[in-house]
């Protein structure tokens, strides 16, 4: 037991990362609360699914326009200060979002803008955070390190629902209450980062302009065919199948008939199987069955977001949401550890706002895909969801194989966890 659990939870033992692992759960408790309080509001201002899809667009767009810069950035500038301000800028945004709501002033494009302001922090938030964990841990346990932190996003996902959907509908709490709740999580992440180190970049030969670190990056992630298949499969992947998270508002008040709480119960069964999933991906980060596990997950996904397509009921959808979320968070989790435990430090944040990149066609992909499910339906356009992330998955995989990454993958005589160094060829 003692071994499986040092085995599964080994970064925790650094005491900074510990600290930033601690403040950043209350940052995802808060952004978990939004993800279904905001996709309320939507709906109950619209009653349309466009809405939801324009909202998570409003959050994808920014991301797409900045999250190379956000890389840039975090490869460049001292990385506490990166997070320092653009957690504060999220904070200040919630806090006037539940400010407006308070006082029935809240309007459908108001809604818009909060998410495009936090869309542009996070942005940076990504890119910044993993290249600071890299700081913190070292390359040693930098793979177990992005795994717990997934795992720390999956557990606010199991709470931060449940809570959002309760509280939903207690009335002298509210929406209004869930964006304050939410506003103080913010906080609390950014004061728990106040002993943390500065973070700062290691230095440099020759000083280079933005734009050529970006082209640098461009060209290490093309001359390591791993990195790029991994990212290539997360943005097929975040883009077709994960936007069925914006509608899940939609699938329990439209096609279940459920109450409102039942959106927090829905999202929090996915959380649990996500949880339970990532745990296990910890303690399998030594393994090299990792390499075809990942698409595997992927593929399984796929499958699941079909089922809960195909699901008749609240019950039946609780049921298949499990499934849902633990392939998911199996798949993304190992596709960020994998990426990380790759790449080269000094490339870290570049290679993450790159394989990052699938979040916001997410968030774009959800406008249209709320299109599609207003005029065919939600349950079939799910269902084509999820059959075309088998189909995306299974392509890169026989693509990979064509131009012998996999070949390259059994080459690698490094455990995941362990110092893995870029050995498929390309240089800087």
């Amino acid at each position: 037991m003692n071994s499986w659990f040092h085995s599964t939870f080994f970064a925790l033992e650094n005491k900074q990362y510990r600290l930033m692992w601690t403040g950043t759960l209350f940052s995802f408790l808060g952004m978990q609360m939004q993800v279904i309080t905001r996709g309320y509001l939507a709906y109950e201002l619209t009653g349309r699914n466009s809405a939801l899809g324009a909202v998570t667009l409003a959050f994808g767009v920014p991301q797409l326009m900045l999250s190379l810069v956000g890389g840039v950035i975090a490869d460049r500038l001292p990385k506490r200060t990166v997070l320092w301000v653009s957690q504060s800028i999220i904070a200040v945004n919630s806090a006037w979002v539940a400010t407006m709501i308070a006082f029935d002033m809240l309007e459908f494009w108001q809604l818009i803008l909060a998410g495009f302001i936090q869309g542009a922090c996070f942005s940076f938030v990504g890119p910044a955070r993993q290249a600071f964990i890299g700081d913190l841990v070292g390359r040693e346990r930098i793979a177990n390190a992005v795994v717990l932190q997934q795992l720390s996003m999956n557990g606010s996902r199991v709470v931060g629902p449940s809570i959002a959907g309760a509280f939903l509908g207690i009335s002298f709490i509210g929406a209004a209450g869930v964006y304050y709740m939410t506003t103080l999580g913010f906080v609390i992440a950014i004061v728990s980062m106040i002993p943390l180190p500065r973070g700062n970049p290691r230095p440099r030969a020759t000083e280079t302009s933005p734009m050529a670190d970006i082209m640098d990056g461009l060209r290490y992630m093309r001359g390591r065919p791993q990195i790029a298949a991994l990212a290539m499969t997360s943005l097929l992947v975040l883009t077709i199948g994960f936007p069925y998270q914006s509608f899940l508002a939609s699938v329990v008040l439209g096609e279940y008939g459920a109450t409102k709480a039942a959106i927090g119960w829905l999202s929090s069964a996915g959380a649990v199987g996500g949880v339970v999933a990532t745990v296990w991906v910890a303690s399998i980060t030594n393994s090299r069955k990792v390499w075809m596990i990942q698409p595997l997950m992927g593929v399984l996904f796929g499958f699941t977001v079909m089922a809960l397509g195909a699901s008749p009921n609240l019950v039946t959808g609780l049921l298949v949401m499990l499934f849902v979320g633990a392939t998911g968070a199996a798949f993304q989790t190992l596709n960020t550890s994998l990426t990380m435990a790759l790449a080269d430090h000094e490339y870290h944040g570049r290679v993450q706002s790159l394989t990052g990149l699938g979040w916001s066609f997410f968030g774009i992909a959800a406008l249209p895909i709320g299109f599609v499910a207003d005029h065919v339906g939600l349950r079939e356009t799910l269902v084509l969801m999820g059959a075309l992330c088998v189909v995306s998955v299974l392509t890169v995989e026989l693509v990979a194989k064509s131009r012998n990454v996999a070949r390259d993958r059994h080459l690698s005589t490094v455990p995941v966890a362990r110092e893995v160094r870029g050995t498929t060829g390309g240089g800087r």
